[in-house]
């Protein structure tokens, strides 16, 4: 009994080494090359999301349609849009809030997140880079050692770095169009822990995974990583 164990575990061990072997090339390859992949600019959504602002002032829903709609106008991403507002629930390091799926894809995503009534937590850490475009309301943030939080008002970007770490706060509503661009596959472990260890909520799982993987596989039939 004890021998056969052994071989499991020895098979088990030798099928991850290759594993490894033949992706690690691969994600090396597609490191390199990134920016290839990418068809949203950080600057560009910084200026559009201040532009639906200074537009619509405080009505959230004109915002979101306001960047849906020139979104959905420019030949490099208007075929890589979702134009139907799914909003599910989303549970992720102790917060809680809504979000609408714009754009999934590899190596980006982009979304509408907020709530109406304020959430705090964990921002996680993770395999891109976040850009959290405040629309309406106020994020604050919180990096040990520091004294004062962070302050993100409408307009402003808080930007958390690949790998880096916070606690965040939405005092009251508040809305925001968060960019991630990076390895996005990984980021869905953080997505899903909340769901499956506290509030059980497998409907709302199954929802946020059905839109997730649509978008991802209508994306990488055209060829959008």
């Amino acid at each position: 009994m004890a021998s056969t164990n052994g071989g499991g575990i020895g098979g088990l061990l030798k099928f991850l080494a290759i594993l490894i072997g033949l992706l690690t090339p691969v994600i090396y390859l597609v490191e390199q090359n990134f920016e290839s992949f990418y068809i949203f600019k950080p600057d560009h959504l910084h200026d559009l999301a201040k532009r639906g602002i200074a537009t619509h002032g405080n009505d959230t829903r004109a915002i979101v349609g306001y960047i849906v709609d020139e979104l959905t106008s420019l030949p490099s991403t208007k075929n890589h849009i979702n134009v139907d507002e799914e909003w599910v629930f989303n549970n992720a390091g102790g917060a809680m809030g809504a979000m609408y799926i714009i754009h999934a894809s590899i190596t980006e995503y982009l979304i509408i997140f907020g709530t109406a009534i304020g959430t705090e937590g964990h921002t996680g850490r993770h395999t891109a880079d976040d850009y959290f475009h405040i629309l309406t309301g106020i994020q604050l943030a919180y990096v040990p050692g520091e004294y004062e939080p962070e302050v993100y008002p409408p307009g402003s970007v808080h930007h958390l770095r690949r790998g880096t770490v916070k606690q965040y706060k939405m005092p009251e509503s508040c809305f925001a169009l968060e960019y991630a661009r990076g390895w996005i596959p990984p980021m869905l472990f953080f997505g899903y822990a909340d769901g499956l260890s506290s509030t059980l909520d497998f409907p709302t799982l199954w929802r946020m995974s059905y839109v997730t993987a649509r978008e991802m596989g209508a994306n990488l039939l055209q060829g959008k990583f």
